[in-house]
Formats: C-alpha cells, sequence, structure tokens
C-alpha cells in the first residue's frame, strides 16, 4: 500500500474513533445555558454575581439571564427545554405539587422580604379599613405577607379591605403615587424608593415567622438525570454567587447597584435590611420544608401536602457546599 493511502486509512480510523469518542470529547467553547428570573432584585443576587465575576465562565458555561415575569411562562418554557434553570424558585414549589417534573435542587431566600405600605396620610394599618390593597398575584408570597401583616393588627382583610391585582414592584409603586390603591407589600429595594423618594410610610416589616422559597434553583427532572454535569456546573457557578453574596457586602453592593440601575446608598440599605431573609447554604431545614408544605396544601386546596422528595432534591448543593467549603 503507498505511502498516500495508508494516511487515508489512517485519517479515517482517527475521524471514526473521535466520533467513537465524541461523548467525552471537549466541546469547542462554553456550552450555552439558558436561566430565568421573574424580576431583577436581591433574592437572584447569585445569579447577577455568579455572571457579573465570571463564575459561568469558570465553569464552561455561556450563561443567559433571561427575565420572565409570568411564573406560569417561566415553568412552561423550563419544563419545554428553552430553559435550562430557573432562579425564581416559588411558582416552581407549587407547580411540582400540581404535576410539573421539576425538582428544586438550591434556596437562598427563605423569609419573604416584604414591608407593608402606604400612601403618606395612612400612619397606621388600623387607617386603611376600607382602602385597596394591591397585588402582584393572588396566593403568591407577596400577597400572602401582605395577609399575615395586616391581619395581626386587628383588621380582616377578607372584609375590611378592597383587593386589586395590579403586577409587580415597580407596577405597585406607581398604583401608589396615582392612589389607586392605597398599601401595597414591597420588596427591597423598591420599599426604599417608596420611601425616600415618594415619603410613603413604611408600617409594618417582614413577617420572620413566614417560610417562602424566594429564590433558589430549579430545573427539570429530565434535565437532572440526563444532564446532571451541566447542572452540576450551574449550581457550582451560582453557589459561587451565593459565597460571595454573602461574604463581600460592597461588592454585592455595587453590582446589585449596576443592575437594579440604583445608587449605592440604596443598594448597600438593601443588603443590610435583607441579609436576614437568607439561607447561609441553599438548603431549607426539614422543619421549614414541612411548614413550607403544609402552607402550600392549604393555598392549593391539596387533601394533604406533597412529601418533600417530590419537590426537593438538595444532593447536589450538598455535593457542592462541600466542595467549597461551605458548611
Amino acid at each position: 500500500m503507498s505511502n498516500w493511502n495508508t494516511g487515508r486509512v489512517l485519517f479515517w480510523i482517527v475521524v471514526a474513533f473521535l466520533s467513537a469518542r465524541a461523548d467525552v470529547w471537549p466541546q469547542a467553547g462554553p456550552q450555552k445555558a439558558r436561566m430565568a428570573y421573574s424580576s431583577r432584585g436581591i433574592y437572584i443576587m447569585d445569579l447577577f454575581i455568579a455572571k457579573e465575576k465570571g463564575f459561568f465562565r469558570e465553569e464552561g458555561l455561556d450563561a443567559e439571564l433571561v427575565e420572565v415575569r409570568s411564573a406560569n411562562i417561566a415553568v412552561a418554557a423550563l419544563v419545554s427545554g428553552e430553559l435550562q434553570g430557573l432562579g425564581s424558585v416559588g411558582a416552581a414549589a407549587r407547580s411540582i405539587q400540581l404535576g410539573m417534573p421539576i425538582k428544586i435542587l438550591a434556596v437562598t431566600g427563605h423569609r419573604p422580604l416584604f414591608w407593608l405600605v402606604s400612601r403618606p396620610e395612612y400612619k397606621s394599618i388600623s387607617e386603611l379599613k376600607g382602602k385597596t390593597l394591591g397585588i402582584t398575584t393572588v396566593n403568591g408570597t407577596q400577597h400572602l405577607a401582605a395577609l399575615r401583616l395586616i391581619r395581626k393588627s386587628g383588621l380582616d382583610p377578607a372584609t375590611d379591605l378592597k383587593t386589586v391585582l395590579i403586577g409587580g414592584a415597580p407596577t405597585l409603586l406607581q398604583a401608589l403615587v396615582s392612589n389607586s390603591i392605597q398599601v401595597a407589600a414591597l420588596s427591597s429595594p423598591t420599599v426604599l424608593v417608596a420611601r425616600d423618594k415618594f415619603k410613603m410610610n413604611l408600617l409594618a416589616d417582614p413577617p420572620k415567622d413566614f417560610v417562602s422559597t424566594q429564590g433558589g434553583f430549579a430545573v427539570t427532572e429530565r434535565l437532572l438525570a440526563e444532564k446532571r454535569d451541566l447542572v452540576r456546573r450551574m449550581m457550582r457557578a451560582r453557589t459561587k454567587g451565593f459565597k460571595h453574596f454573602h461574604e463581600n457586602e460592597k461588592d454585592t453592593s455595587e453590582i446589585l447597584a449596576k443592575y437594579m440601575k440604583l445608587d449605592m446608598p440604596t443598594t448597600l440599605e438593601t443588603y443590610r435590611i435583607s441579609r436576614f431573609a437568607f439561607t447561609t447554604n441553599g438548603i431549607l431545614n426539614d422543619k421549614e420544608v414541612e411548614e413550607l408544605l403544609r402552607e402550600d396544601a392549604r393555598v392549593l386546596g391539596l387533601a394533604q401536602p406533597v412529601s418533600a422528595g417530590k419537590i426537593f432534591d438538595f444532593s447536589v448543593q450538598r455535593e457542592i457546599n462541600q466542595e467549597l467549603g461551605i458548611p
């Protein structure tokens, strides 16, 4: 056989070998990963920090962070494969309980960050009788936090106030300013803008006896089973971001200021008044899970709470916490 023919044979042998080993051959570039969140805010700072500090790139990912305000649309996009991850996991938790094949792998925010805010002319919750409460979604975390705070004052939200569906925090603030509503539960940093720019009154602090799933990370059961390596890399990047969040107040506040287009003093105060609401390791304890699922069963009208294993899988988070030295 001539050298030329021998070379051709060797060439095709190498091509066949590499094709057969494509599963272990490194990709030419970063792998695309699209992750969604419901609105820009401190709850999903782990994703913003991971993007800003290059943690996704370190894990070989080209991360695209997409704002999807509709929880139903975000969940549908995740299940269809248009998204690989979801950072706003409150809606995901309830969707799972209604049959969606999703798993929550991490929870960053486990307390609701909503302050009860009224127009300037109202100095107490009792003065709001007969007025209008604005909410984002019916029986969403923002709505439930507002109900809890109002009930603590002695008013019955069902009979003493009117309730209207408005939208997210910016829309709620606009409705307060225009006087189409008189009270709403606002998250940070919107609550600080309401207080400082529009002189709204903060009537009650966030309820600390209320477990929620405000931020975290969720994927489909299929992605977790079939592309666990991709899931682990997304989780490693966002966990690095969450670790940075806890360890770097100033840098986190600067990144929040950039993404929220706010001044540094506002975002620094936001960080300080919000930090209590975050888990330290991305994992809920058993008592928190039990309380959360019991409340969800009540809201969803289920005969009994769904099992924790159906909704949560913290195994990947535990592995990564160990790798990164997070207790």
